[in-house]
């Protein structure tokens, strides 16, 4: 039987060896093409001229029909109604998840049938080293942009507190197994160098004589393609809406379709403004931009958690049309602060017995007390922003200087071990402080809390700043440009029709009174 296996075994690297000679130089073309190829099952049949892509003479610009046309059909769907959209990626999910299971499946029946050939290469399985895996990580980061964006339709979510984060993690517990085990199964199959760039999986199983499983993986891949423009063109709509609403862009986007209840006019600027990038852009380069995005918000997210936890702000602003309530939420707070503070004095002095009637004679001890706990609370805070502060600028030293392999070993490792001590001493000072009472304040019973304060944010903004950093110059370029493009936006539009310009700030513990009683009197 080993004989047997062994003779297989020989023979399949002859074949990989034959099939690699005749390969006179892969060219990675961009993901288009290997969407067109899967399309029409391997690139047996051509796309129509008017799909397929073309590059423009002269200019030597590639333009791509086919994405633009998905794009625009998907934006369609979209404003058909959430119901509809819902139901279709429904749909679109089953039957992905249901060719990625046959890929584990059949793909682990042949690797231990064969003894997974693809792990016994000669000059090692970690060839790129540790910043090699970071660098390809950074760039398919895109594929869990879906996730995050769940969290936009939060307004059309019956229990948002719970039901939320419950979808996203369960659903970014499944589809992280689930790549997992697809990366395992085809690295397995065959050596990664000889997996075509264009059609890694379906090639992988045509390597091995099962041609009919090209077929399923086509259909997973087609509709993986639409699940991931549903989900990527779903939650921009409902942000402009939001910014919309609160001043930042033109009313124009937040107006909402009475008959589908959605932003249309929203849904169908982003679905044409996608389509025309995806009509003029390589794949690759929209990739690293969209990954730089995501990267950018989950690490805002995990800083704004832990300045959330410990810092969290003493006053919100509220718009000028809630005087009347800020008014009224005011004159009753003075009242019931003069009566606590009488009653509070009453209780001290008991507590002190016999000494309690000079208390009340010289009400300034009370006060003296109250004003240290004052300072103790300010301290408290100021320690705790410098140490979110350090903390972030220990983490960008250490992932900087870690994948900084031009600089001097001595230089280098120098600097992550500055990076490392900040990075540490200040996860040990936030791990020993108190954080803030007034957090629970931001959020609502029932709701989810991150666990694991500060170490599970501190770990996030390690990994995403590494990440970002691998993604190379020229996405960052690209970014920049955009970054500055929103920054003209807020300046010349923005800026002056907030509605936050003539806002009053009111301390946050009676932000959440103020919009009941505004609600309360409308009502």
């Amino acid at each position: 039987m080993c004989q047997k296996r062994g003779k297989y075994k020989k023979k399949r690297r002859q074949e990989i060896m034959k099939r690699k000679e005749k390969k006179a130089k892969s060219s990675a073309q961009s993901t288009d093409d290997s969407l067109q190829q899967a399309l029409f099952f391997g690139g047996e049949e051509k796309l129509p001229a008017f799909l397929a892509r073309h590059t423009i003479a002269g200019l030597g610009i590639v333009v791509d029909p086919c994405a633009a046309v998905l794009i625009l059909i998907v934006t369609v769907l979209l404003c058909i109604g959430i119901k509809e959209s819902t139901l279709a990626q429904t749909i679109v999910t089953t039957v992905n998840v249901s060719a990625l299971l046959f890929i584990i499946i059949a793909g682990g029946y042949l690797g231990f049938k064969t003894g997974w050939i693809g792990y016994e290469i000669p000059s090692g399985y970690f060839t790129f080293g540790v910043n090699g895996m970071f660098a390809g990580s950074a760039i398919v980061f895109f594929s869990y942009i879906g996730f995050d964006s769940v969290s936009s339709t939060a307004e059309e979510v019956k229990n948002p507190q719970s039901d939320l984060p419950l979808g996203i993690a369960l659903a970014l517990s499944i589809c992280c197994i689930l790549y997992m085990l697809v990366s395992v199964v085809i690295v397995g199959l065959v050596p990664y160098y000889d997996l075509d760039p264009d059609t890694p999986i379906s090639s992988a199983f045509a390597s091995y004589g099962v041609q009919w499983a090209v077929y399923i993986i086509t259909a997973g891949a087609v509709t993986a393609l639409c699940s991931s423009l549903l989900g990527s063109l779903l939650p921009q709509p409902r942000v402009l809406m939001a910014m919309a609403r609160d001043g930042l862009l033109p009313s124009f986007f937040s107006d909402i379709n009475e008959c589908t209840l959605v932003p249309v006019k929203s849904t169908i600027t982003t679905g044409v403004f996608a389509a025309v990038l995806a009509f003029f852009m390589d794949v690759s380069q929209l990739a690293g931009m969209v990954s730089v995005g995501t990267l950018l918000a989950f690490t805002t997210v995990a800083v704004s958690v832990l300045i959330l936890r410990y810092v969290p702000p003493d006053e919100v602003p509220l718009p000028s049309s809630l005087q009347k309530s800020i008014d009224s939420m005011s004159s009753r707070c003075s009242d019931n602060i003069q009566e606590i503070n009488d009653n509070n004095l009453k209780d001290l002095a008991g507590s002190f017995g016999s000494k309690g009637d000079a208390l009340l004679r010289n009400p300034l001890i009370e006060k003296g007390v109250v004003a240290q706990d004052v300072q103790k609370e300010q301290m408290r805070r100021k320690i705790a922003a410098w140490t979110i502060t350090l903390l972030c600028i220990g983490v960008l030293i250490l992932a900087s200087s870690a994948s900084a392999e031009f600089l001097p070993s001595i230089l280098r490792f120098t600097l992550c071990g500055v990076g490392g001590v900040l990075l540490l001493c200040s996860l040990i000072v936030l791990a020993c402080i108190e954080q803030d009472d007034a957090r629970h304040g931001f959020g609502h019973t029932g709701g989810f809390i991150c666990p694991f304060v500060p170490f599970l944010p501190a770990a996030c903004i390690l990994v995403n700043t590494y990440l970002l950093i691998d993604l190379g110059a020229a996405t960052w370029i690209r970014v920049s440009v955009w970054l500055v493009i929103g920054a003209l936006v807020y300046i010349f539009y923005s800026r002056k029709h907030s509605s936050l310009l003539n806002a009053v700030y009111v301390p946050s513990a009676y932000a959440n009174e103020i919009y009941r009683s505004s609600s309360a009197s409308v009502a």
